[in-house]
């Protein structure tokens, strides 16, 4: 009597397909080996976030000698693109060709200014250590850093709307998803490549790293864009829209009940977390005396820990967790993490600066989707695109906001608390700087919680609310 057949162990890639978060995103018409070809842009621009909200500022403060105000104003320049997404979104969907391409235009010209500022970067950093061409860096500066924000804004925004235009409108939340985890999984991998070849800095590494940034970013999108989009002239005739003005539905929805108040709670609890953007990595090199490498290494702990709260956030809404409480338990875990930073400097403690990172990102994972979740649950009949563009216009305004305050806070506290001070007191005096900032987002956090608190009791008054929790988790929207 023969035995029966074992069945045969899957193959190690369907192992990995299986393990992959929102792998089941894919569909007949945007098979996963294509879907995962698009996501190349975002890995992109993950490795182009590592470098400015990284890499670079640490370099600037520690290396180069630059003021951190002036560093965090250098960061924030590339968000003043963000709040126009939604424009150009807009132009992308209208775009008028005789080729038929409306989402390729606008990929190739962001993935150009990417390059364009990815390219010209080292040089001028280093011209900003050189005090006669000082003021010529930083035009040069300026102009990188916009050029490469920009870019990867225009490019992001391009690639997740042709993302939607190839998924079934029953994948589309799920597309979206599995592009925003790629996000996360190219900012890990960049920052630890990039930390392993800085572990010994010099002007020469940084200048092959940003150029070989930029040339891979050149590889990556044209390897994602390739064969993607289908020509279709009769789709870019730009034919006339008689859709109302943007002010009128902008008017209607923050006057409708407790909208104002979300976008509120939204802008204070982004700019609290995204203070530390600018800070976290010099703080890491000036106070507790990291390597390059070594600091660097902090943003893929937040990236990683970013991973973790988005699928933290997946498994608890599937359970019916309220998009609120999820966004509250954020808060509350970013304060717990911010309270590992502030005290990993007088303990000389890396491991609670690295453990501090990872949580920052479990934090802004959970908050990010628990507000966006929430954000979607407020779009009515044609207002998901206004409304989940308001969600990211003031989360990545209030951002760039929270970053620029941040460094112009520590630089001056450390001003007043150091004028005739002997220099032994140096170092302690420049971590006051750094922390003064952290106590001031643990507070910002704490009044995050304030303002959403009221919305949940908000929703168990309202019979009428709907219910977001009830719906399958994805984006429909890309969390900026």
């Amino acid at each position: 009597m023969t035995s029966p057949a074992r069945p045969k162990p899957p193959h190690w890639t369907e192992l990995v397909f299986r393990l992959l978060p929102f792998a089941d995103a894919a569909s007949a018409d945007l098979p996963l080996p294509r879907l995962l070809r698009l996501s190349l842009f975002q890995v992109s621009v993950g490795m182009a976030m590592v470098l400015l909200n990284g890499t670079l500022n640490r370099v600037m403060v520690v290396e180069l000698g630059t003021p951190t105000w002036l560093v965090a104003l250098l960061i924030a320049v590339p968000l003043l693109a963000a709040p126009f997404r939604a424009l150009v979104g807009h132009k992308s969907d209208t775009h008028r060709s005789v080729l038929g391409w409306r989402r390729v235009p606008y990929i190739w010209f962001g993935t150009m200014m990417q390059f364009g500022g990815l390219a010209i970067m080292p040089f001028a950093l280093l011209l900003l250590a050189i005090p006669e061409r000082f003021e010529l860096g930083l035009v040069a500066a300026t102009v990188a850093f916009l050029l490469t924000g920009t870019g990867f804004h225009v490019t992001q925004t391009a690639g997740l709307a042709l993302a939607t235009d190839l998924a079934p409108a029953d994948k589309r939340p799920r597309a979206v998803a599995l592009l925003y985890v790629m996000l996360l999984v190219g900012m890990m991998f960049a920052a630890f490549v990039i930390g392993g070849v800085l572990a010994d800095y010099t002007a020469t590494k940084l200048v092959q790293v940003i150029q070989g940034c930029a040339v891979l970013t050149l590889i990556l999108n044209l390897t994602a864009l390739w064969k993607q989009e289908a020509r279709n002239p009769a789709a870019t005739k730009g034919q006339a829209s008689d859709a109302p003005a943007f002010s009128q539905l902008w008017q209607a929805f923050v006057n409708n009940g407790r909208n104002a108040r979300l976008l509120t709670a939204i802008g204070i609890g982004a700019a609290g977390f995204a203070m530390q953007d600018a800070l976290l990595e010099p703080y890491g090199g000036e106070i507790l005396g990291l390597s390059v490498g070594a600091t660097t290494g902090l943003t893929g702990a937040w990236a990683f820990g970013s991973l973790c709260g988005f699928m933290l956030s997946g498994r608890a809404l599937a359970h019916g967790w309220d998009p609120l409480r999820l966004a509250g338990a954020g808060l509350v875990v970013g304060i717990n993490a911010f309270l590992l930073v502030l005290f990993a400097g007088p303990f000389a403690a890396p491991l609670m600066l690295y453990a501090g990172a990872l949580g920052i990102g479990v934090g802004l994972g959970l908050f990010s989707v628990g507000t966006l979740m929430e954000a979607m649950g407020l779009a009515r009949s044609g207002s998901a695109g206004l409304a989940l563009g308001a969600w990211g216009a003031v989360q990545a305004s209030c951002a760039g906001l929270g970053i620029a305050i941040g460094g112009l806070l520590r630089d001056a506290v450390a001003a007043l608390v150091h004028s005739g001070a002997p220099a032994a007191a140096t170092l302690a005096l420049r971590a006051t700087g750094y922390g003064s900032v952290y106590i001031l987002e643990i507070a910002l956090l704490l009044a995050a919680l304030v303002a959403i608190g009221p919305l949940v009791t908000y929703r168990r008054s309202d019979p009428d609310a709907e219910d977001p929790a009830g719906q399958p988790f994805g984006l429909m929207e890309f969390p900026t």
